[in-house]
This record gives structure tokens, sequence and C-alpha cells, in this order.
């Protein structure tokens, strides 16, 4: 990545960045200091899943994250990188470490070098430890979990997070030629195809989602399990979270997933009471 790229002409300010995202609100009731650096992690998420997901060639694509792969050696290592000093403010503020950035970047390597189509539960395990589980243990340190406590949260709510979102995301996903329910899920549906288009419009396609939605079921109760043994300040912005993605998933199961079916999406209302409830210590 270059230096110019690096330019805050050439990228929104982060908290514009999140200013959409269904997380933005949980990171608005943080401190300041804690906020901004919630920001700037979900920013780099966002810039990395932009590269993994865009029409550029896989080649270049591949390229892109390599070039971030190093800007985050640099950026740990140095403490310094033109246009990243607010990322680098925070990774020094809270010791976020390169390895979960790394990971992140790893988990997006996974969709830029080849599309994912019903891949084993273990490897999509592994996708979802990288993409949403490494994005929880950066979370965490801002937040000022302790490592253990903190950690077993981001394994779990990371999970939790990352499954109801290929639920919600099937049909789009569908559409770019991917699939991400796991091949266990669709064998035990009595599915013998991997073709995304054809798996999404299979009659027992719910069968292959519930296998998925009781493992997201299951991490919720883990991830509230561990929240309730914490000081409630340091877990508002998970809480927040978990409601609202636990909300959208019973949502899904309730309606079920025939077609034709529609993107499940909670009020904008109903976000801001939920972040609300929260928002009090």
């Amino acid at each position: 990545m270059t230096v110019d790229a690096h330019t805050t002409a050439a990228h929104p300010p982060p908290a514009t960045r999140a200013g959409g995202s269904s997380f933005y609100l949980a990171m608005r009731i943080l401190g300041r200091e804690r906020r901004e650096a919630m920001f700037e992690i979900y920013s780099f998420c966002r810039e990395v899943d932009d590269i993994a997901d865009g029409d550029a060639p896989r080649p270049q694509r591949l390229a892109r994250l390599a070039e971030w792969r190093r800007d985050i050696g640099e950026l740990c290592v140095a403490g310094i990188l033109p246009g990243r000093e607010s990322l680098a403010a925070a990774i020094d503020q809270f010791d976020l470490q390169e390895a979960d950035f790394l990971a992140v970047i790893d988990g997006m390597e996974m969709d830029a070098r080849a599309d994912i189509v019903a891949p084993s539960f273990e490897e999509l395990d592994l996708y979802c430890d990288r993409v949403a589980c490494a994005v929880g243990r950066l979370s965490v340190r801002v937040f000022g979990m302790e490592d253990q406590a903190g950690h077993a949260l981001a394994h779990h709510l990371g999970r939790a997070l990352q499954f109801t979102n290929i639920l919600r995301d099937i049909d789009e996903d569908a559409g770019i030629g991917r699939l991400y329910l796991p091949r266990e899920a669709l064998h035990q549906a009595g599915i013998e195809i991997a073709d995304p288009p054809s798996v999404i419009a299979h009659p027992r396609l719910g069968m292959a989602c519930a296998f998925l939605a009781d493992r997201a079921r299951a991490a919720f109760i883990e991830a509230d399990e561990i929240m309730a043994t914490c000081p409630r300040r340091l877990v508002r912005a998970p809480k927040i979270m978990s409601e609202v993605y636990r909300e959208m998933l019973e949502e899904m199961m309730g309606r079920g997933w025939s077609q034709p079916r529609s993107r499940v999406l909670i009020p904008k209302s109903h976000l801001l009471w939920i972040a609300l409830r929260h928002a009090i210590v």
C-alpha cells in the first residue's frame, strides 16, 4: 500500500465508515479514547474486507492484503506509518496485538484466494476465528477486559456473530458464488450438491441452516455466561452487539428459510432502545 493510499483524503474518517454498521451504537457508548480506538479497528476491518470482496483480479487483491500485512508489521514494531497515526495510537494505547491484526488478514486472504463453497466445519471454524474472533480479541483489549475472560468472550461471541452473519447473508453470498454453510450441515440435511444457487433454492435448506443456528445459539449462551461474571461497565458494548444479533438470529429462525426471503434488519429505533438500555452503568 502506497503512502498516498494512506492519506486522509483517500479514506473516510473511521467514525464515518462505522456509521452504517450494526455495531455503531455499541461503539458510541464508549468513552472517547476507547470509542476512537474501536472506530480505528472497524475501519481496518472494513478496508481489508473491501479488498477481499472487491472486483480486482485475485492476485491483485492478495498483493494489496500483503501490503496491509507489511503495514501492520511496521505499525506494531515502529509505531508510525504516514496517514495511520490514529491506528498507531490505538495500537500503542491499548496494546493491540499484531497477531490479531494478521489473523484478520489471514481470513480475508481465504476469501480473496478462492470463493469459499461448503467448507468443512473445521475450515469454517478457522475462518470465523480469523475474521470475527480475532476482531473480538482486539476489541476486548479496548473494552479493558482481563485476558482470560476477554479471550473467552471473543471466542464465543465472535462465532455467534459470524454464524448469524452467514445465515443473514446466505442469498447475497450465493449471488457472488460463495456458500459458507459447512458440508456437514448439507450432508445432515440430505443436500448432496454444493452449487450455491442450487443449495439456497433447495427445499431442505432450513435443516442445513438449523445446524449453524443451533451452534450460534449455544455460542450466545456461552458469551452471556462470561459477560455475567464481568464488571458491567466493561461489557456494555459487547452486550449490545450480542442482543442485536441474537434478535436477528431468532427472527430468522422464526421466519424460516423458505423462499422468497428478505434480509432481516433490526429497525433503527429498536437498535437505539437496546443501546440506551445498556448505556447506563
